[in-house]
């Protein structure tokens, strides 16, 4: 029968040395017994966690206290909301290509027509739209959220100037 032992530096004294023995004699070491009482009680009632983890031939067996429930609360709210925010951004990136695609395939044509411009007005307006969602809910930084917007509007602006739909105003000196 192994044994592996383990040494717990920030447990009481009547528990650092727990002693892990294994029930089969392969290394894995599948089911575990614990050799002290007090040890096992202590586990039983909640207090401390014990994971394994076998790395090249040798157990590593950590006790450590166990979690509180306002951190896995804490930890549960945190994933959703990377998720949610994950999914928002995504979504953010996919309208911004779409709408430079569209601008990119407009300034390629040479025959376009004003009107053409109409549609992806409408494309920019939706990323706006996403864009504004994601800053009131705190997914996008507020300067973040508008420096993607005057993105978007420079290059429409810059497609209108392209094509001689927009004549831009020389700004008089003060």
């Amino acid at each position: 029968m192994a044994s592996v032992s383990c040494s717990l530096l920030n447990l009481p004294s009547k528990m650092r040395g727990l002693t892990l023995t294994s029930s089969s004699s392969t290394s894995n070491f599948a089911s575990l017994s614990f050799s002290r009482n007090i040890s096992h009680t202590v586990l039983l009632q909640g207090r401390l966690s014990l994971s394994t983890v076998q790395r090249r031939g040798v157990v590593v067996c950590e006790v450590a206290p166990k979690k509180v429930d306002s951190v896995v609360k804490r930890a549960r709210q945190s994933e959703k909301r990377r998720l949610y925010n994950k999914a928002r951004k995504s979504e953010i990136r996919t309208r911004t290509k779409k709408v430079l695609e569209a601008l990119d395939l407009l300034k390629k044509k040479s025959d376009a027509q004003a009107e053409e411009i109409i549609s992806i007005e409408k494309m920019i307006g939706e990323a706006y739209s996403i864009i504004d969602k994601a800053v009131k809910v705190g997914t996008l930084h507020r300067n973040t959220g508008a420096n993607r917007k005057s993105r978007l509007a420079r290059r429409k602006r810059a497609i209108e100037i392209h094509h001689g739909w927009y004549t831009p105003v020389p700004q008089e000196s003060a």
